[in-house]
């Protein structure tokens, strides 16, 4: 039986979920880190840096105390490994089985991307087991040695073919340069290497995506992955949490049918107005544009891809969350030389919310931000609508 559930009370959960509603949602240190890749069951990697890369934004965002160096320890303990979510990401380790079927079926060509040749494959992953980890750039100085046969661009991809298809792991990075290894060297002994059924694998991402958000739907379980088999064995997967009293089905105003954990069904909040958090476009929270809009009535895009002068807000904008709603974006860069974050453009788009409410916790975010960044100092651009410019320089101060 189809139950009720308000708007207000579905922003909450979503909140909660996603452990935005406290300050320390996953414990603080390392420890807090791993809990949190393992509950939201992905963090996407961007190479973007305007600001801090997406992956170490996002973990920031739920851990006070969250430094870079976490997450390169993590990969180097085997607690977490990087490959394919809906994009390249931060997974759990003890989630390694299920990116198997992607794995496989790259190794057994079945997909018309990452195309690499053979003779090249095998002399990137002799080389690797003969002398070692190594990264992109190691093969780069190769190619300058007289007679080579081949050159960087051909090893690179093999190195992207052999990694997708899961004979290379990545074993660490510096900054963004990658460290390849056998798979057999990073992999921990006591992980399942089994591949799930289509029915396991399906499962587990109604799970995943029920524990990271509390409330889903198939269209959401199903984000960017093809097949009239996997959303077939989803809703295989709903019927039966469904009959056991796992979840319920819900009816949103305004909204179509979606499925809830029971045990958040009924919970309630304690929502703090004053907490402010500044979301990287590729937070978890906000990955899935449509769910943001007919939950939240906020309308993102990233326009870093969008022709200048096509541009609304800017080119790196990170959405504003204050409690349960967005009230604006601000563009944002971190010129690290001169150790100052530039407010390009701050834009406050719930004009009905009394300043005096949101301001002062704004102005502390962006300066624990800016620290975050590596930056000394603020420098405030432009503020919309203007009428606000006065106010927000007072509070954040060059």
């Amino acid at each position: 039986m189809e139950k009720k559930l308000a708007l207000e009370h579905l922003k909450l959960i979503t909140l909660n979920s996603q452990g935005l509603l406290q300050s320390t949602p996953f414990g603080t240190g390392k420890t807090a880190v791993l809990n949190a890749v393992e509950h939201l069951g992905y963090i996407q990697i961007d190479t973007l840096s305007m600001v801090e890369r997406a992956h170490h934004h996002t973990l920031w965002t739920r851990i006070p105390d969250f430094q870079t160096d976490y997450l390169e320890e993590l990969v180097e303990d085997r607690k977490v490994f990087e490959y394919w979510f809906h994009a390249a990401s931060y997974l759990p380790m003890q989630d390694f089985r299920y990116v198997l079927p992607q794995m496989l079926t790259i190794k057994r060509g079945e997909s018309r991307y990452y195309n690499a040749d053979p003779k090249v494959m095998e002399y990137v992953i002799d080389t690797i087991r003969n002398e070692g980890p190594k990264r992109a750039r190691d093969f780069e100085n190769e190619s300058h040695k007289a007679g080579s046969w081949w050159n960087w661009k051909p090893a690179k991809l093999a190195l992207e073919r052999l990694f997708m298809q899961g004979d290379l792991m990545i074993s660490g990075r510096s900054g963004m340069q990658k460290t390849y290894d056998l798979a057999e060297r990073v992999l921990p002994s006591f992980i399942d290497t089994t591949e799930p059924t289509p029915l396991e694998f399906a499962e587990y991402l109604v799970k995943t995506n029920l524990r990271a958000y509390g409330l889903t739907t198939v269209k959401q379980i199903t984000h960017l992955r093809k097949g009239n088999d996997l959303k077939k064995n989803v809703n295989t997967i709903l019927k039966t949490m469904l009959d056991k009293g796992e979840i319920s089905q819900v009816k949103i105003e305004g909204l179509s049918s979606a499925f809830i954990r029971n045990d958040v069904f009924e919970k309630t909040f304690d929502l703090k107005d004053s907490n402010i958090h500044l979301l990287s476009p590729f937070d978890n929270s906000i990955i899935h544009r449509d769910r943001i809009r007919q939950i939240f009535d906020f309308d993102f895009r990233l326009e870093c891809y969008t022709p200048k002068e096509k541009r609304q807000y800017g080119y790196f904008c990170l959405p504003i969350l204050y409690g349960d709603q967005f009230i604006g974006r601000v563009d944002c860069k971190a010129h690290r030389k001169e150790k100052k974050l530039e407010i390009i453009h701050l834009h406050i788009e719930n004009n009905t919310l009394d300043i005096e409410l949101w301001l002062k916790p704004f102005a502390e975010t962006i300066k624990r931000f800016a620290v975050f960044n590596g930056c000394e100092s603020l420098t405030l651009t432009k503020v919309s609508p203007s009428k606000l410019n006065t106010s927000v320089k007072k509070n954040c101060p060059d």
